[in-house]
């Protein structure tokens, strides 16, 4: 249901005039949350947020430069100020929960610029029980009608020296680890330097970092700062003044410097303030997917959550290559058929084959328009054959579609892609975006790209094809607007396992639900289940820094509705004992609790599974061991479950024993307090079966 509200002394809203300064007040229906937005005398327009009392954004500047037409837009006139609330609910086609409440206050206030161009603009403020939402609309109107952005000036005050949770900001890369310091100990520039495999970097400066942002309060207020619903608009970074412990909006930019290209009526994206002085909280969120419009596809009948195999890690680990050239070419029939056997074998719905077309030869590092045409399968690889073979075992392929950062040649050649896999009955693709982009000065953050990313959902849906992407720019509640669009990497994945130098931290998987997934699902690709990555190259020296039990548990505390079996088969068949967690644990739930969690240490998170009363639960921890206690609450009273654990073994230890696990049976009901006991590097997974 929605109230429109014409009147600020209703509940939320209050007004004020007071010595020429005009304010507004706007509360979230449970009144813990606080926005004050507050006109100058001068014409500045500021905004600030309180939690409980507290201070989240002391008094914060909005606004705009304009390169075309050349107009600052900072000193203004409040026009007209308009309220409402809306208390509503929806049904996600898939997701973590079943049904989502919609439940804000809003303030929209139209301003007029004083500098006397004319022109008007709306900022739009919609505050919930868990943060603030706010964005800029500019209306269509004669005084503005093809405008670009040299420059967005939203600023977020900070009102103390945070514990904060960042990456280096770059233009082309969200591949790095997670730096824990205080603000002012921010150094973009030295934790760029020591990333050794990060394979393209562009840089924006020391004091400059990505969103999202995950900040610790002294007094324990949990603080994201994100975005939502970005479209034809480029990727908002942050820029650090420490002495003034404020952040200031930096927007990608194109080839030649500008940031967007825009025509009224035009919006930008969603400024987002996620705050609560709970963590699992901000894990539970939904407000990120509540600022993005309702699905565009009308039925979404063919969307198909789904576990998957791939012809993919045997190329990190040396076994095999992407390219034909040198007699290791991974992507042949034989080998793929295995694959296929495997995951009818075991239940997997479908088998991602990467290296599988012409062009991997000279894919990357040249900056080169035309290397792949995404319908030319290599000699050695049958793609009639594995089709029929496929469909007779009742598994699909899956296609990858690396573009090696040539994006104009991925455009001109969708369509043909895109039929050629329903001829071959394929339903899902993987997206790849390697490298510098094409056309050349443009990156992965630009508006270009993110139009172009748009235009992939887009199109991939008319031909009933979901996607997951690889290298694009992080996701913010899109996929609710388009629910094909199913799994982003857009983080460090696992594949950076095999990296030579910083690899994958224990801690990382507990940092990632804190920050690049709040915006969604995540193909992290977990399932390794051998450690020393010197299976076919005696000379490696890498490590998986987890425990088997941990890889089990990460199906649950890191949700995609495209899960991938990452290991090779022969390394599955060593534990399958421990592989029927990964064969059981579902790709689709009813609800979600997050039970304990703290950023960086340790996460515990329940789901229960689509249309069943069976729950399962996955508990990480970074590299310290520890023990969580686990009520059972969430399981439906006066019922018994049998649990199977999948547990850490007491002598398992990320560095000196990974691969000691246990699995165990007990009867429980909602009663039932387990702990949980976590190795270094560990974690569990459980399943309850409603007997």
């Amino acid at each position: 249901m929605h109230y429109a509200l014409f009147s600020f002394l209703l509940l939320s809203l209050l007004w004020t005039n007071s010595l020429a300064q005009t304010r507004f007040h706007v509360n979230s229906p449970d009144q813990a949350i606080r926005v004050t937005v507050q006109n100058t005398p001068a014409g500045e327009v500021t905004y600030q947020v309180r939690y409980k009392g507290k201070p989240v954004i002391q008094p914060s500047g909005l606004g705009f430069v304009l390169q075309r037409p050349a107009v600052t837009l900072n000193r203004f006139t409040v026009a007209a100020a308009d309220s409402s609330r809306t208390n509503e609910s929806w049904k996600p086609v898939w997701g973590e929960v079943s049904q989502i409440r919609n439940n804000y206050h809003e303030l929209a206030l139209r301003l007029l610029d004083k500098s006397g161009s004319g022109i008007a603009m709306v900022v739009r403020f919609r505050v919930f029980n868990d943060g603030v939402g706010f964005r800029y609309e500019f209306p269509q109107q004669t005084a503005l009608m093809h405008f670009v952005v040299a420059d967005e000036q939203t600023q977020f005050a900070l009102a103390a020296d945070h514990t904060t949770f960042w990456q280096p900001g770059d233009y082309d890369s969200n591949e790095y680890l997670y730096n824990t310091t205080r603000l002012t100990q921010v150094d973009a520039t030295a934790a760029a330097a020591r990333e050794k495999d990060i394979a393209l970097q562009s840089l924006i400066g020391p004091n400059a970092i990505q969103t999202p942002l995950l900040l610790k309060t002294a007094d324990g207020l949990y603080i994201s700062l994100y975005e939502a619903a970005l479209l034809n608009y480029p990727v908002m970074h942050l820029q650090l003044d420490k002495a003034k412990l404020t952040l200031t909006s930096h927007l990608t930019p194109d080839a030649v410097g500008n940031k967007a290209y825009l025509q009224t009526p035009a919006q930008t994206p969603w400024r987002t303030i996620l705050v609560s002085d709970k963590a699992p909280d901000l894990l539970t969120s939904r407000l990120i997917l509540n600022l993005n419009a309702p699905s565009t596809i009308a039925d979404p009948s063919w969307l198909k959550p789904q576990k998957f195999v791939g012809m993919w890690w045997e190329m990190h680990v040396g076994k095999a290559t992407w390219e034909r050239a040198g007699g290791k070419h991974g992507a042949n029939t034989q080998n793929v058929k295995k694959y296929i056997d495997f995951a009818a074998k075991y239940g997997f719905d479908g088998v991602l084959v990467e290296g599988w077309n012409e062009g991997w030869e000279d894919w990357f590092g040249n900056w080169k328009e035309d290397v792949f045409d995404f319908v030319t399968p290599y000699p050695d690889y049958d793609i009639d054959a594995l089709t029929a073979y496929a469909r007779q075992k009742g598994v699909r392929l899956i296609m990858h579609h690396e573009t090696s950062g040539s994006v104009t040649n991925y455009e001109r050649r969708m369509d043909a892609a895109f039929r050629y896999m329903q001829q071959h009955g394929m339903n899902t693709v993987k997206t790849g975006y390697v490298g510098r982009i094409i056309p050349r000065g443009e990156h992965h953050d630009s508006q270009w790209m993110v139009n172009h990313y748009q235009r992939v959902a887009e199109k991939a849906a008319q031909y009933k094809i979901m996607i997951d992407s690889h290298e694009s720019a992080h996701p913010t509640g899109l996929h609710r607007t388009y629910p094909n669009w199913m799994a982003s990497e857009a983080a460090r994945g696992s594949e950076f396992n095999n990296a030579p130098t910083l690899g994958i931290t224990p801690e990382h998987t507990t940092l990632l639900p804190f920050t690049r997934m709040l915006g969604g699902p995540m193909d992290f690709t977990p399932g390794l289940f051998r450690f020393r990555l010197n299976q076919f190259d005696s000379t490696r020296i890498t490590r998986v820094r987890t425990t088997l039990a941990k890889q089990l548990a990460l199906y649950v505390t890191m949700y995609s509705p495209l899960q991938m079996a990452a290991d090779l088969p022969e390394n599955y068949e060593r534990h399958l004992d421990a592989f029927q967690f990964i064969r059981d644990v579902p790709v689709d739930w009813d609800d979600t609790r997050v039970i304990a969690a703290e950023p960086g240490d340790y996460i515990l998170t329940a789901r229960k599974e689509k249309g069943t009363p069976n729950w399962y639960v996955g508990a990480i921890t970074d590299e310290n061991s520890r023990d969580l206690p686990l009520p059972l609450d969430f399981l439906e009273p006066g019922k018994t479950y049998e649990a199977t654990l999948y547990r850490d073994a007491p002598t398992a230890d990320w560095d000196t024993n990974p691969e000691a696990y246990v699995i165990e049976k007990k009867t429980v009901n909602a009663k039932t307090k387990l702990t949980l006991h976590l190795a270094k590097g560990g974690g569990c997974a459980i399943q309850f079966i409603r007997q």
